[in-house]
């Protein structure tokens, strides 16, 4: 019964007739991503630069042929800020992906902020554009606020955690401007936000303001231009186009005290300033309406427990990246799994053990020269062995930082 099985599934394979190649630079980026200290050379040198050069013009014409909002049917799994936290995005491949994303049923949608924060953005960008190339009716990524220049390139405040700054820092000032660049004129063409089965509206921040004489919001996000810089904006962009890109990027949902302070729309000032507006439960409840929608999944703000709900729970904040945000030792990364009437929360737990991101003293290191350590731990792959505390200890010290960020 095997043998013929196998002589059936054999023929049936045959019968699909030729495959698609895979690509061999999308290949080389996975093959990084799967074992970056074994590239400690690669990720560090020039041939790394160029290959990210050749891979964004590869993947750019993809983004720009998308529309604004992608229309996506469940099974998906949604992801927020990974911010170039290459462990907790080593936990969603090992275990949602485990074969890949061609092999595992459904689709995969990031609500972005790819880069800045952590020190890992190059190789986050890398594996993702390359996920993008491998898969791309099945794997889609939305633009954040850090895919702005204005952000990204904002040194004196990121310092080492700054895209730029991570780029020039690794590759040098010219090389690494060059990349920075390049990586940036993808992000200008990454759509803003995605629908899921015709009912969940996803996007980085939040819902833009109504245009007045527009049909709706949904038409309003696929009018901005398919090359949109936002931030600065670029002279094919509108006022109007710029504030729909804006809102989808920086709002926030409002906190109960703002609701009273909202406008006849129910949308605010935010308290990131800036120009950025929050949104309330009527700006919600008249969006969902006016496009027959039933939830809001969005990414842009940090929760210690990866997922969050609120407004009724009408809004979902997602949070993909345990790190670098002030939310303790025992913050935890999360991803959502909508599945036809179904939505699930995974998350990973602050025990699960990492494989990827290697301490000083880890057995992991035996046969890596030392250079090739220097070189790892300078981009942030190895890092300085922890400290161990008690739970009671790691306790009162994060309740002491949530006290310090509120």
């Amino acid at each position: 019964m095997g043998r013929h099985a196998s002589m059936a599934t054999n023929i049936a394979l045959r019968n699909l007739g030729p495959q698609k190649k895979r690509d061999d630079l999308a290949s080389k980026m996975i093959r990084m991503f799967k074992e970056p200290k074994e590239h400690a050379d690669y990720i560090t040198s020039s041939i790394f630069a160029v290959d990210l050069l050749a891979l964004c013009k590869r993947v750019k014409p993809i983004f720009e042929n998308e529309p604004r909002v992608v229309f996506l049917q469940s099974p998906t799994y949604v992801f927020g800020d990974i911010h170039g936290n290459l462990e907790d995005l080593h936990f969603f491949a090992d275990n949602i992906w485990k074969l890949g994303m061609k092999l595992t049923a459904g689709n995969f949608l990031f609500l972005g902020d790819y880069v800045d924060r952590g020190l890992l953005g190059l190789e986050t960008v890398a594996y993702l554009f390359a996920m993008k190339l491998e898969c791309p009716y099945k794997m889609f990524m939305l633009r954040g606020n850090h895919e702005l220049r204005d952000v990204n390139g904002w040194v004196e405040y990121y310092q080492e955690k700054s895209f730029l700054w991570q780029c020039q820092n690794r590759f040098g000032m010219k090389l690494g401007e060059e990349v920075w660049e390049e990586c940036n004129s993808v992000f200008d063409r990454m759509p803003l936000a995605g629908i899921i089965d015709n009912d969940i509206f996803c996007v980085h921040g939040g819902i833009p303001r109504p245009i007045e004489n527009s049909g709706s919001r949904i038409q309003d996000i696929l009018s901005v231009p398919a090359v949109a810089s936002v931030c600065p904006a670029s002279l094919e962009e509108t006022i109007e186009s710029n504030q729909v890109a804006s809102d989808c990027l920086w709002s926030d949902p409002a906190k109960h005290d703002q609701e009273e302070y909202l406008d006849e729309d129910g949308f605010g000032e935010s308290m990131r300033g800036g120009g950025a507006i929050c949104f309330g439960s009527k700006a919600i409840e008249n969006l969902l309406k006016e496009c027959n929608l039933s939830y809001i999944v969005r990414a842009h703000e940090a929760h210690s427990e990866g997922v969050s709900i609120s407004k009724g729970a009408k809004v979902f904040t997602v949070f993909s990246t345990s790190k670098d945000h002030g939310q303790g030792k025992r913050a935890m990364c999360g991803c959502i799994l909508v599945d036809f009437d179904k939505i699930q929360v995974i998350t990973r737990s602050n025990k699960y053990k990492d494989k990827y991101i290697h301490r000083r003293d880890s057995m992991s290191l035996v046969g890596i020269t030392a250079a090739e350590q220097q070189k790892l731990f300078d981009i942030g792959v190895i890092k300085e062995a922890e400290v161990k505390y008690h739970d009671e200890f790691l306790e009162y010290i994060d309740g002491q930082v949530s006290e310090h960020d509120e």
